[in-house]
This record gives structure tokens, C-alpha cells and sequence, in this order.
């Protein structure tokens, strides 16, 4: 057998489970519609805050709620060592410059 018939037999079966995975997406949605409704009343009546958006860097995890320092906790210099730390930016109080937004 070629290479390119096990590159292709391996992209069918990719783009197979692929389509299984919408397929499952569909049906669990439909299945878990009372579930999530009930989760969405308890968000509400509790007033709960942010979403999560990351898990690493407790100052990405609830942008709203971080310290402005925490960051740079190591040193006011150092790297930004979180990947979730490049993605998310940083507040408008923050890119001021002169009191004008940059």
C-alpha cells in the first residue's frame, strides 16, 4: 500500500469522527436543554460574576476581579510566562498615556 492511500484512508476517518462529534454536539444539546436552563436560573438568583476564560493565571481566569499588579509579581520586568496572558489585554485604565487612550 502507498503512503498516500494510509494519508488518505486516515483523513476519511478524521473527517468520519469529525462529523460524528456535530452529530453527538446535536443530540447532547437537545438532552441536556432542562439541565443548562436550570444552571442559567442558578446564575441568575445567586448573581454569580465573570465566566472563566482560562484556568492558568489567576489574573486571566476573572479579568473584571484581578489586581493590576499581579502580573508582575515576579518582577516588574519579567516575561509574561502564562499563554493566556498574551491573548487577553489588558484593561483601558491601563493602555492610558498622557490621559489618552493609545
Amino acid at each position: 500500500m502507498r503512503k498516500s492511500n494510509f494519508f488518505l484512508i486516515g483523513l476519511a476517518i478524521c473527517t468520519i469522527l469529525l462529523l460524528l462529534m456535530f452529530v453527538h454536539a446535536f443530540f447532547k444539546r437537545e438532552a441536556e436543554a432542562k439541565f443548562i436552563q436550570e444552571r442559567s436560573e442558578m446564575v441568575r438568583m445567586l448573581g454569580l460574576t465573570d465566566l472563566c476564560l482560562f484556568t492558568e493565571a489567576s489574573y486571566t481566569r476573572h479579568l473584571s476581579q484581578a489586581d493590576l499588579h499581579t502580573p508582575f509579581q515576579d518582577s516588574p520586568m519579567s516575561f509574561e510566562h502564562f499563554p493566556s496572558g498574551s491573548i487577553a489585554a489588558p484593561p483601558p485604565s491601563l493602555r492610558k498615556i498622557n490621559g489618552k487612550m493609545d
